[in-house]
């Protein structure tokens, strides 16, 4: 009976590399089973070699192991089959050639095991406002000499998070040489829109002004946001006007908060309203100007920075259509671009570097910031 319970469990736990996630914890829990998929096929095997020893439900239990077992393998599938045309993609629509791309595979399933070299950073204060220190954690290119510079804006709802969330893709990135400094930000609801695009301004007014001591190529800098972050980058690339951004990549976000706040997140993942309603300082019908000014499709144009989007078909935090209806406007204004379509994954999908949507994210990112930066 033992058996057969955990094997219905994971199969359960399966389902979430098909199905969207209901409820908050279910998933967070979608991304350990697509990000970490070779563990749960692990444990299932485990469990299924049971299954040899004469047992009360051993077919029905060895049917529902089955089963999850080829769930939790789809991940890999499907991101071997995207990684097939992935740099031929790149290379058309990022305008690049074969050599611009990194060398290596953009997924392999020997990399699920590997470890990923750790950059140590060191903090600085950016900015002072009204006696709280803002800071950003700065990691130093691992190639010497004057560096393009990736500035990292994370998310958490505009109201939590802190800049050494989710720090692997600064350590990789900070490896391959790039610097890279991660940003913390005015949170909401006690600040509001647009105060964390002003942030990046500061943070890249401050970089400029140190670039002598970062070593840091003050003509190429590329911004990377992730869920709210990437709405503040987006924000930032489309309106700051400067052009030493060279790129700006959404991990996630949302792109126009007009139409996000009309369709609500399920409830039980997380309240999208309240959330928008404290970033913007109301409801929709109550300050529609503060939402058409923070959706980043308002602002594209034919001079708009070259834009990485990332995003999965089973996100419930983020709708995936907010990528949707950003590439309409990209097309429709000739800017460089490439969406990354992963079917299988959840919001957070890059939690871990070394898995499928991981892998692909990273390899896609890597590509856009080496193209766009490339003198």
């Amino acid at each position: 009976m033992i058996r057969l319970i955990l094997l219905i469990l994971l199969f359960l736990a399966s389902l979430l590399t098909v199905f969207r996630a209901p409820t908050n914890l279910l998933w967070m829990t979608a991304i350990a089973v697509s990000e970490y998929c070779w563990i749960l096929i692990f444990v299932t095997c485990l469990i299924l070699t049971w299954g040899f020893i004469d047992m009360p439900y051993k077919t029905i239990g060895t049917v529902f192991g089955f089963i999850a077992v080829l769930l939790f393998i789809s991940p890999i599938v499907r991101a071997t089959i995207v990684s097939t045309d992935l740099k031929s993609e790149l290379t058309q629509s990022l305008k690049c050639s074969d050599s611009d791309l990194p060398e290596r595979s953009a997924f392999s399933v020997a990399k699920l095991f590997s470890i990923n070299k750790k950059v140590e950073f060191q903090s600085y204060v950016y900015q002072n406002d009204s006696g709280q220190d803002y800071k950003l954690d700065f990691y130093p290119s691992q190639i010497s000499g004057e560096r393009p510079c990736v500035m990292v804006v994370h998310g958490g709802s505009w109201s939590s998070g802190d800049s050494q969330q989710l720090p692997e893709l600064n350590s990789y990135l900070a490896s391959i040489g790039y610097n890279v400094a991660s940003i913390n930000y005015h949170l909401s609801p006690k600040y509001r829109s647009p105060r964390p695009v002003n942030d990046v301004k500061l943070a890249l007014k401050y970089l400029k002004e140190n670039s002598d001591k970062f070593n840091i190529d003050t003509s190429n800098f590329v911004l990377v946001g992730r869920s709210a972050g990437a709405q503040i980058v987006l924000m930032a690339a489309y309106t700051l006007n400067d052009t030493a951004i060279k790129g700006v990549v959404d991990f996630y976000g949302p792109a126009d908060m007009s139409w996000g706040y009309t369709i609500p997140t399920n409830p039980l993942v997380m309240d999208s309203e309240g959330v928008m309603e404290d970033y913007l300082g109301g409801t929709l019908s109550e300050v529609p100007n503060a939402y058409a000014e923070s959706s980043a499709v308002n602002y594209v144009n034919k001079n708009s920075t070259p834009t990485l989007m990332l995003h999965g078909k089973n996100d419930v935090l983020v709708a995936y259509e907010h990528c949707a209806r950003l590439e309409k406007k990209l097309i429709a204004s000739g800017v460089k671009y490439y969406w990354l379509k992963l079917p299988w994954a959840p919001h957070g999908f890059d939690y871990n570097l070394r898995g499928p949507g991981g892998q692909l994210s990273t390899y896609a990112t890597e590509a856009f910031i080496k193209s766009v930066t490339k003198k």
